[in-house]
């Protein structure tokens, strides 16, 4: 694409109908944009464009941005430059926070807003950072990654890989620690929310005062599950983000 930002990912047999919008696709804290080749492989109807942070896989040698702010910025001028409408946003956790922020740029610039945010995992934005992004040393980084369960628990117990996730990670968390939303307009954008009933870090009240956050629609979605409920039921996430983009549901 001509973008270090954004990764592409094929349907699970390769092939795209192309009727359907372009999803970007924002990872949790620690991830890369590998985190959503599983969905991917389910959205043959869709365009599926993953972000990749700075700090992380091909990336890994750059420096790592530790500021929502900074990230949002930076991704709004790669959206504007490389996604032309429709397409719609998919964030997971800290990349909830940064669908939404990012989109809030976009409207501040007049550009193309996306069609609907899918806002995963994640509570709703408050003047006061969360208590569980409040995290000071590596010890209290690995003691939450191991809590939210996910794939990220057995690959941090390989030393030499958590010394190589380790920077990303304390990056992503300093974000988090350090974002205070700054109160503005609701965007008019229709929002579908999805949490886990068993999120230890996140409550279904929380998510759900993401209603307050746009002047449009909310559809509301619990899954059964925890932080990372999506990893194993990735076929039910795929039927709503279909049905919510009124594309066919994939088999």
């Amino acid at each position: 694409m001509g973008s270090k930002w954004f990764r592409r990912y094929t349907a699970r047999d390769g092939q795209h109908t192309g009727d359907g919008p372009r999803l970007v696709c924002f990872p949790h804290a620690g991830g890369g944009a590998s985190a959503y080749v599983s969905l991917a492989r389910r959205l043959a109807a869709l365009d599926v464009l993953a972000v990749q942070y700075p700090g992380r896989q091909d990336r890994r040698r750059e420096e790592p941005i530790a500021d929502i702010a900074g990230l949002a910025d930076a991704l709004a001028d790669e959206v504007v430059r490389h996604c032309e409408a429709p397409y719609a946003f998919f964030g997971h956790s800290m990349g909830a926070v940064l669908a939404y922020e990012t989109a809030r740029r976009l409207h501040e610039r007049q550009a193309p807003a996306p069609v609907r945010l899918f806002l995963s995992g994640r509570g709703a934005p408050t003047p006061v950072p969360s208590r569980h992004d409040q995290l000071r040393t590596d010890a209290e980084l690995l003691s939450a990654v191991g809590r939210l369960g996910g794939t990220a628990t057995q690959v941090l117990d390989d030393p030499e890989v958590r010394e190589m996730i380790l920077p990303a990670l304390r990056a992503d968390y300093q974000a988090l620690g350090s974002y205070t939303w700054v109160p503005g307009p609701a965007l008019g954008i229709p929002f579908t929310v999805l949490i886990g009933d068993a999120d230890p870090v996140v409550t279904v009240a929380e998510a759900a005062a993401w209603e307050g956050f746009t002047t449009a629609s909310t559809d509301f979605h619990v899954f059964n599950g925890g932080h990372f409920y999506l990893d194993g039921q990735i076929r039910e996430v795929a039927e709503t983000v279909c049905t919510a983009l009124s594309m066919p549901i994939p088999a």
